[in-house]
């Protein structure tokens, strides 16, 4: 089956706004970031430390290589805002924990990354819908 005219500018457009989207959240973090001293990549490792994990996982959350992570890790360890620990259930990986000055300045990005958010125009029942559709899209 061939993609109609209509199927494939519908298509399009959707791919646009997706782009957009993205683009404007990328903005938004680096935004915010800067105002705490970070790098968007370093503001995007601490949102995504909810808590202790191993750098695969954190790299799988940001959607890089290991190799990636490694690097920003590194210059957040040297700012104190994180440390490397023994892996309880895998002595052969390490788990990254935030110190208490990372867990401090991830609640402050954390705040500031929720104030004019490019999200914040859907209601939460929107949002989630969204991110069901967009789970469904990228599956």
């Amino acid at each position: 089956m061939t993609a109609t005219e209509p199927q494939v500018v519908a298509e399009r457009q959707l791919c646009g706004l997706v782009n957009d989207l993205s683009r404007q959240i990328a903005d938004h973090v680096r935004e915010r970031a800067v105002t705490l001293g970070l790098t968007a990549p370093q503001a995007t490792a601490l949102r995504e430390l909810t808590g202790p994990m191993t750098m695969k996982d954190l790299a799988d959350r940001m959607s890089c290589e290991p190799s990636n992570a490694t690097f920003i890790i590194d210059k957040l360890e040297q700012q104190g805002l994180l440390t490397r620990q023994p892996h309880p259930g895998d002595r052969r990986a390490k788990q990254l924990v935030l110190t208490d000055k990372g867990t401090e300045l991830r609640g402050r990005l954390l705040e500031l990354l929720q104030q004019q958010s490019p999200l914040a125009g859907l209601s939460q029942e929107e949002q989630a819908t969204l991110q069901e559709l967009l789970l469904r899209a990228v599956q």
